[in-house]
């Protein structure tokens, strides 16, 4: 019987290629798309699952407001670790992470700039899993001037991974013996690390205060542990080791301090929750969006019911056609039931070779995709653990999704009504399938409008004036590596033809270098007096290199040597000190931990504010102070020929400083790359967004040609007396473009409330949503919409009216 039914619904499915080849190639784009955003999901949710107690390991947050500014944290104070093992009996383990900046290696007479270093606790070994390939936990990292490194790292400074007992030379001085080789972190991990070393070399590890945050802290609970029991003495633990310090320093407790609208509270994140759920100051990595993966599941769903309600919408539509036959099939015999298996068994069938083609899609489409999206994901045997499943799965569910409706609606037909040919399969008679439509194109103009609004929202971030002119700024990383030849460098650079300006420092709007601190309004400290914000240190030629303007003031001078005690506030800053101009005014900040030297320093500028944030963000107060510091050279180049530039640059570099690693990056790059996570977002939607409109249109594509057979002799009959092709075709378009209408009636304001509540309004600089964007939206509907239908139409419309009415 089974035999019967797939040898039958073969016949059928050859007999009407035309249906058969929209149903297939629409349900295999339908099902590639899918496959494609499955793997990107399941990409997304593994992260950090590799650990083996992933359902213990916690990360610890402090929120803060004080100051006037609020913060949220994923670093905290230094010695919270050992207070959480010993005071903590859920606790089983903490260990802390603090990263520094680049180190130099040394291989042979070279210096290699290493940027993935980090300073740990030997804990971390017996929190997360990092398999050891040589040595092992127990004697890694434990001693002062020890390190752990990856198999990459140890191949290429050494050649071989057997290097335990071996010698690192860091910034030329520094040497580190080698305790353990670990294999490389697997790449779905919210932390990468290549080079481990040991926290007791860090002096900063040993400090005692509870007002400064700086390590990331992880903690391993006991089995059976509850987190909500360790949160709920996260409260006391702060109060009990902080209240000392608040009396030194601010003369008050933890509790005035909460009276007054400020806190510090701890928090904490679940290990796998952190890539997709956190975006803390001092995250470890550029981390991923949960929203992203619940709008492209949703797509993925979207997609999928389109490609299916084709299918339905196809079958139905030539129901007139099989009328007959499931007539003939019930007057000799056959049940309801057999009719249901016979048309699923045909549903399925397509399902199965759409599947197939849409796999091989998936997989030949996966590099593509891997550089939309910025992965690196591949099929391997442990993928198709679950992808062989999914895809059977898939086969038999939208198999039977699809194909149920037309199955139990052929089925139903009654024979006696079906031969004497009372039967209409026509397209006005089609409710369930008018409402199809309409929900094929909402989709689609849903996901139009979202389209244009992200892509909107990356053009005024593009285009927004930030306050600074990050374009034709050349960024030299790690000028402190030339020492104290780092001045005489910048002012060599200075003289190059082509270049304007340049200033010696490592704070940059784009960078990720930041430093937040307190300043006080009064030299006793007290939290009425208190200026939260980032405090930078920079050179008097760093506005006009960045191409700040000042809004009162002046700038820093070389030639004021009182210079090294003044500031220059932003905007932001100056509204939190009621507002006012303020130049003269004198602010005051601790020089020490204890608060007992105070520095006094003057306003003489107040900088317009700048965006040294995402765009997410408001501008939070700035103050900069003049000094010496080193992290970077930033150079101002006003020349086309940018290359002979850097190349005189890089030249420079190497006559100072012929072992050290060059390394730069431009701006206008840099920023770029805070928002390539929406930048990858627009692209994948705009491709997401092509292939739902193309399945939809399939759909249309067929309806529309069934439709005109449908209406075959009545448009003979037309033709017959007078009727024109513009007519014909009119007559054929305006009932599917009414569809269109209401669907773009549907989802033009719910896709514009729902980008503004979920997309838009995250960001704190947006542009809305213009009136123009719904307009496009709906006439690329309606005109594609148009397209599609004409095609058929006009091919109906020019048949010679003979051949339609000859059998009458």
């Amino acid at each position: 019987m089974f035999r019967n039914y797939i040898k039958t619904a073969f016949r059928s499915l050859k007999k009407n290629k035309g249906f058969t080849f929209i149903n297939v190639f629409g349900l295999a784009l339908g099902l590639a798309v899918c496959l494609l955003i499955v793997f990107y999901v399941v990409d997304e949710l593994g992260y950090d699952r590799y650990n083996t107690k992933a359902d213990r390991i916690y990360r610890l947050n402090n929120d803060i407001k004080f100051g006037g500014h609020e913060d949220s944290y994923a670093v905290i104070p230094a010695p919270t670790a050992a207070a959480l093992v010993s005071e903590f009996p859920e606790v089983e383990n903490a260990a802390r992470f603090r990263q520094t900046g680049s180190f130099r290696v040394k291989k042979g007479s070279q210096n290699i700039q290493e940027d993935k270093v980090t300073f740990a606790d030997p804990a971390i070994f017996n929190i997360f899993t990092l398999p050891f390939v040589d040595g092992s936990a127990t004697d890694a990292l434990k001693a002062p001037h020890t390190a752990v490194i990856n198999e990459t790292l140890a191949k290429k400074y050494f050649g071989r991974t057997d290097v335990v007992g071996k010698t690192l030379v860091l910034n030329d001085t520094e040497n580190y013996k080698i305790t353990g080789v670990i294999k490389d972190i697997p790449r779905q991990s919210h932390f990468r690390f290549d080079l481990f070393l040991s926290m007791e070399t860090l002096a900063e590890s040993k400090q005692t205060t509870w007002l400064s945050n700086n390590f990331q802290t992880y903690m391993l609970l006991k089995p059976g542990a509850n987190i909500k029991t360790v949160e709920s003495k996260f409260s006391d633990l702060i109060n009990r080791h902080s209240s000392a310090e608040l009396q030194q320093f601010l003369h008050m407790s933890m509790s005035d301090l909460e009276k007054q609208g400020n806190y510090f509270r701890f928090s904490v994140t679940p290990l796998t929750d952190i890539h997709l759920k956190s975006n803390r100051v001092a995250e470890m990595g550029e981390n991923g969006n949960i929203q992203y993966v619940y709008i492209f599941s949703a797509i993925a769903i979207f997609i999928l019911f389109i490609a299916c309600v084709n299918f339905m919408n196809l079958s139905t539509a030539r129901s007139a056609n099989r009328a007959r036959e499931v007539g003939v099939r019930k007057v000799l015999g056959s049940a309801r039931k057999d009719l249901v298996f016979q048309f699923l068994t045909e549903s399925i069938l397509i399902t199965l070779v759409a599947t197939l083609i849409a796999a091989v899609a998936a997989w030949l489409s996966l590099p593509l995709f891997n550089q939309m999206a910025g992965k690196e994901m591949s099929i391997t045997l442990k993928a198709l653990t679950w992808l062989l499943p999914t895809l059977i799965f898939i086969v038999v569910f939208v198999g039977c999704l699809a194909g149920s409706y037309p199955a139990f609606f052929l089925s139903g037909f009654q024979p006696i009504a079906v031969l004497k040919g009372k039967l209409s399969g026509g397209f006005k008679n089609g409710n369930l399938r008018s409402a199809l439509v309409i929900f094929q194109f909402f989709i689609s103009i849903f996901l139009i409008i979202g389209t244009l609004a992200i892509y909107n929202q990356l053009k005024y971030i593009q285009n927004k004036d930030l306050g600074f002119n990050r374009e034709q700024v050349l960024v030299i990383k790690h000028a402190w590596i030339l020492g104290n030849q780092t001045e005489t460098f910048k002012q060599e650079i200075k003289q190059l033809p082509g270049v304007t300006n340049a200033s010696l420092t490592g704070y940059t709007p784009t960078g990720g270098n930041r430093n937040s601190s307190t300043i006080y309004t009064s030299p006793v400290f007290d939290l009425k007096n208190a200026l939260n914000g980032q405090v930078w240190t920079v050179d008097a030629d760093y506005l006009p290199t960045m191409g700040m303007h000042l809004a009162a003031g002046r700038n820093f001078s070389k030639e004021m040597a009182t210079d090294s005690t003044s500031l220059i506030l932003n905007e932001s800053a100056i509204k939190l000190l009621n507002g006012k101009s303020n130049l003269n005014q004198f602010l005051y900040k601790p020089l020490d931990d204890q608060m007992k030297k105070i520095g006094k320093y003057k306003i003489i500028g107040i900088v317009k504010d700048f965006n040294f944030n995402s765009l997410r963000e408001n501008v939070t107060p700035l103050i900069l102070t003049y000094g010496k510091d080193q992290g970077a050279l930033n150079v101002r180049v006003s020349t086309k020929d940018v290359k002979g530039v850097l190349a005189q640059i890089e030249r420079k570099w190497k006559e100072l400083s012929p072992n050290q690693s060059f390394s730069f990056s431009f701006m206008d790059q840099d920023f770029d790359a805070i928002y390539r996570s929406e930048q990858r977002v627009g692209s994948i939607c705009v491709a997401f967004t092509t292939f739902a409109i193309i399945i939809a249109c399939l759909g249309l594509f067929g309806l529309a040609a069934y439709a005109a057979e449908q209406r075959n002799k009545e448009i003979g009959i037309r033709k017959v007396l007078g009727a024109g092709v513009t007519s014909i075709v009119t007559m054929l378009s305006k009932d599917f473009i009414k569809l269109v209408f209401i669907a773009i009636l549907l989802a033009a304001p719910l896709a514009w409330w729902f980008m503004q509540r979920f997309f838009l309004e995250s960001y704190a600089y947006r542009q809305n949503i213009q009136w123009w964007v719904v307009v496009v939206a709906a006439s690329g509907a309606v005109l594609i919409a148009f397209v599609t239908i004409s095609f058929q139409s006009i091919k109906a419309a020019l048949i010679n009216p003979v051949k339609s009415l000859r059998s009458e």
